[in-house]
């Protein structure tokens, strides 16, 4: 880009959803991520909170931040009404820092969406929390719903 400037062709839109998705700052599925909510769950725009392992800032690891304050403050800022919680297969965080692998990467995965879905509900005051888990399925990302 030689231009030090650039003017984004996406229209500004002043009203918000109020929603908010939680998920990996992975860049390899952020594409995904924006496509399932955008298209999948209808949400065009949503607060976002992208950072390594998603949804287990909120699941209370010691080697995870907290991120349960600057949610309560977007649910109050922004009037939330939904949250989204998105992990995936084979997240880093779980493999590199958590020492994970396999099945006990996955079911804990799947566990932690529960912990951070109370976190969430806890922090917000909202009951509309939702969670997915997205895995590979060859070249596509397909999300699954988990029952929190």
């Amino acid at each position: 880009m030689n231009d030090p400037t650039y003017d984004s062709s996406i229209l500004y839109e002043e009203a918000r959803i109020h929603a908010a998705a939680i998920y990996c700052s992975d860049g390899r599925v952020g594409a995904h991520f924006d496509d399932f909510l955008q298209r999948g769950l209808s949400l065009p725009r949503y607060d976002r909170l992208a950072l390594p392992g998603g949804p287990a800032a909120l699941a209370g690891h010691e080697q995870a931040r907290s991120v349960s304050d600057e949610l309560a403050f977007l649910a109050e800022a922004h009037q939330l009404e939904q949250v989204v919680l998105i992990a995936h297969e084979g997240c880093a965080f779980y493999r590199e820092v958590l020492g994970l692998s396999g099945d006990a990467l996955i079911s804990t995965q799947v566990r932690d969406l529960a912990r951070a879905a109370e976190t969430a509900r806890s922090a917000t005051g909202l009951t509309a929390v939702s969670g997915y888990f997205a895995r590979r399925e060859g070249d596509r990302i397909r999300f699954e719903l988990v029952d929190l």
